[in-house]
C-alpha cells in the first residue's frame, strides 16, 4: 500500500460516513504494530466505532488491544469532553462570581460549538504534547466523517481573529480565558498537521460518483489550510472474477469501473491505492489482518444454500405512512447508507398516490439533484442550504444588533457569527418554517448523517425549552416543533441503516439518543440489501449470509416495524426506478 510507505508520525484518514475509513485506520494501525512499531489509534468520531471494531471496551484512555502487540486505543468521547472543559472554565469562578453571572457562563457553554472546542482541545494535545505520546512511534486518527473532520481542522482559523480581539462576549465561543489558555497549543498543532515530515493525510471513498466527488471537495477544502501530502484509499471494490458470475455482479463492478474512469482530475494526481470488497464483515483482529492484502480470500457460499428472506418492502411502510394523508416523515441515519435515495423514493411513492409533498433536504452532503432527475406531479423539492440561511442569517443579526455598535463591537459581533453555532440556529430556523407545512400536506426530510442529525436536535430542544418557558408562565396554549418531533401522529421517523455490523450499532444508538429526547423512531429502513437481491456470485452470497444476522438483530430486537430494500442492478436515478426501489420489485440477478 502506498499510503503505508515510510508513514510518518501521524496519519489521518477522512471520509464520508460508510466508505470504510475506521476499518482501514484499524487494519494500518495492526499492520504497523505488527511491523515493530509502537501504535496509538485514536478516533475523534462523534459516532466512533472502533470500540466495535476489535470487540473490546476502550473509552477515554489509552487501551492496549488484545492480540495485538505494541497497539493501543483512544475513544475521545466529545460529550465528556465537553463536560470537562465546562469544570475546567466553570470551576475556578462558582463562588467567587454571582450565581446569576455563574449560570450565564455555564448557558454559554451548553451548546453544541462548546462541544468541537472540547474534542478539538483533547486532539490537538495529541499532536503537540510529546510527553502524553512518548510511548508510541505513530498516532493513526479515525477521524470523524468528511464535514465535521473540515470543521475541526478549520477551528484554529476561526478562532485566532477571535483570541486577537480581546476582550468580548461570544455567545458560541465561550469565556476568552478558557481559550486564551489554549492560544500556543493551537498553534503548533495547525504547524504539525500542515508539516509533510510529521502528517499525511488519507481520503477514503468507495467508487461511486457521488463519494468521489464528495472526497475530491474534502481533498481541496484540507489542501487550502495547508494539509499537503494527501493519499488516496478506493475501498470495497468488487473484483473483476465476481462480475463472471452474475448480472448483479456485472452491473456493480461496471458502475465502480465507471466511476474510476471519471475520477476527479485532483484526486487522479494523488498517490492511490485500491481495496477489494471482502466477503466476511470487518470486525475483528483476523478480519482487519485480511482486509489490505492483495489477494482476497475466497468466497465459500454455495450456489445450493437458500437465502431466506421475508420482509415488508418499503412500500408497505408508505401505505401506513399515507393513511395519515399529511405529516412530516425524517430519515435519520449515519451518512452514507442512503438516505437521500430513500427520502426520494419515500416521496415519490406518496405523490404517486395522488398526496401533496414536498421533499426537503438539511445535508449539505446530500446530492437530491443527482437521486431525483424529473419531475412528478403533487411533488415539490427543496433544499436547506446550509451556506445560504447561515448568510440570510448573519445578515437579519447584523441588520439588527449591529447599527448601533461602534466598529469594535461589530467586529467581535462578525466574529461571533462565523462560529459553528450559527449554522446550527440559521438551519434550525429553516427547519421550523417547513415542518409547519406538515399540517395540511406530507413534508419527507433527508436529515443529516448522525452526527449533525443531533445537533440539530439539540438545536430544537433548547428552543422548545425556551418557548414552554414563557409560555408556561403566561398560561397560554402551544405547540412547539419539539413537540410536533414527539407527537408519532405528526412525524414519523425512519431510520435508514445497512445490514453490517456497524451501521445497526450506531443507528441503535442514534435510536437511544432519539427516545431521551422523547423521539420514538417509528420504523427500520435496511436499505441495500445484497440478501434482498438474490445474486449468485460467491462473494455477494457470502456477504448476503452475513446480513441475515443482522437483518434478525432488526427484527427480533431494534425496530418495531422494519422494511428492506435490495440493492439494485441500476442506480435507483429518476422517478421510475425510485419507485422500483419503493415497490420492492426484485428481478432474480
Amino acid at each position: 500500500m502506498k499510503f503505508l510507505e515510510q508513514p510518518p508520525r501521524f496519519l489521518f484518514f477522512t471520509g464520508k460516513g460508510g466508505v470504510g475509513k475506521t476499518s482501514i485506520a484499524c487494519a494500518t494501525a495492526i499492520a504497523l504494530a505488527e511491523a515493530g512499531r509502537r501504535v496509538l489509534l485514536v478516533s475523534t468520531d462523534p459516532a466512533s466505532n472502533v470500540a466495535q471494531v476489535f470487540g473490546t471496551i476502550i473509552g477515554n484512555r489509552m487501551t492496549d488491544i488484545p492480540g495485538a502487540s505494541g497497539l493501543s486505543a483512544l475513544e475521545i468521547d466529545p460529550q465528556a469532553a465537553a463536560q470537562a472543559y465546562r469544570d475546567r472554565i466553570v470551576g475556578p469562578v462558582r463562588g467567587l462570581l454571582p450565581d446569576a453571572v455563574v449560570k450565564g457562563i455555564e448557558e454559554q457553554l451548553s451548546g453544541a460549538c462548546t462541544t468541537e472546542i472540547a474534542a478539538f482541545d483533547e486532539f490537538t494535545a495529541l499532536l503537540v504534547d510529546s510527553a502524553l505520546t512518548a510511548n508510541y512511534d505513530h498516532i493513526v486518527f479515525d477521524t470523524a466523517p468528511t464535514g465535521h473532520t473540515i470543521r475541526l481542522l478549520q477551528l484554529p482559523g476561526a478562532w485566532s481573529g477571535f483570541l486577537e480581539s480581546g476582550k468580548g462576549d461570544a455567545t458560541c465561543l465561550g469565556p476568552l480565558a478558557g481559550l486564551d489558555k489554549q492560544r500556543a497549543q493551537y498553534g503548533r498543532a495547525v504547524e504539525a498537521l500542515a508539516d509533510a515530515e510529521r502528517t499525511r493525510l488519507v481520503l477514503v471513498a468507495r467508487a461511486q460518483r457521488s463519494a468521489l466527488n464528495e472526497i475530491a471537495r474534502t481533498h481541496k477544502e484540507l489542501a487550502a489550510i495547508g494539509i499537503a501530502q494527501q493519499y488516496l484509499v478506493i475501498n470495497g471494490l468488487l473484483p473483476e472474477e465476481e462480475a463472471k458470475q452474475d448480472s448483479l455482479a456485472a452491473a456493480i463492478y461496471e458502475r465502480e469501473q465507471a466511476a474510476l474512469r471519471a475520477l476527479p482530475a485532483e484526486l487522479a494526481a494523488l498517490p492511490c491505492d485500491r481495496v477489494a470488497l471482502r466477503p466476511f464483515n470487518l470486525v475483528g483482529l483476523d478480519a482487519l489482518r485480511q482486509l489490505l492484502g492483495a489477494t482476497p480470500s475466497p468466497a465459500n457460499a454455495s450456489e445450493d444454500e437458500p437465502i431466506a428472506l421475508d420482509a415488508p418492502s418499503l412500500s408497505e411502510l408508505v401505505d401506513a405512512i399515507a393513511a395519515d394523508g399529511h405529516g412530516l416523515v425524517m430519515l435519520m441515519g449515519k451518512g452514507g447508507v442512503g438516505k437521500t435515495t430513500l427520502a426520494a423514493a419515500v416521496a415519490v411513492e406518496l405523490a404517486r398516490r395522488g398526496l401533496p409533498v414536498h421533499l426537503t433536504t438539511s445535508d449539505p452532503a446530500a446530492h437530491l439533484s443527482e437521486t431525483l432527475h424529473g419531475s412528478l406531479e403533487h411533488l415539490k423539492v427543496s433544499r436547506i442550504d446550509p451556506h445560504a440561511e447561515t448568510e440570510r442569517y448573519r445578515r437579519e443579526i447584523l441588520a439588527a444588533k449591529g447599527a448601533e455598535l461602534d466598529a469594535a463591537g461589530r467586529a467581535l459581533l462578525e466574529e461571533d457569527l462565523r462560529s459553528p453555532c450559527t449554522e446550527e440556529i440559521a438551519v434550525f430556523q429553516a427547519f421550523s418554517r417547513i415542518i409547519r407545512e406538515a399540517g395540511e400536506s406530507f413534508v419527507v426530510m433527508d436529515t443529516a448523517p448522525t452526527g449533525h442529525t443531533l445537533l440539530l436536535l439539540d438545536a430544537t430542544g433548547a428552543y422548545h425549552r425556551e418557548v414552554a418557558r414563557q409560555l408556561d408562565a403566561k398560561g397560554a396554549h402551544y405547540t412547539t416543533p419539539m413537540m410536533q418531533l414527539q407527537n408519532p401522529k405528526q412525524t414519523k421517523v425512519l431510520l435508514a441503516t445497512l445490514a453490517e455490523t456497524t451501521p445497526v450499532l450506531e443507528a441503535a444508538g442514534l435510536q437511544a439518543d432519539l427516545r431521551r429526547a422523547g423521539i420514538e423512531p417509528w420504523a427500520w429502513i435496511i436499505n441495500n440489501s445484497v440478501a434482498a437481491a438474490r445474486p449468485h456470485s460467491p462473494l455477494l452470497r457470502q456477504r448476503a449470509r452475513n446480513e441475515t444476522r443482522e437483518i434478525d438483530a432488526v427484527a427480533a430486537t431494534h425496530a418495531r416495524r422494519y422494511a428492506i430494500v435490495p440493492l439494485l442492478k441500476e442506480e435507483p436515478v429518476g422517478v421510475t426506478r425510485l419507485l422500483e426501489l419503493a415497490g420492492h420489485a426484485i428481478e432474480a440477478a
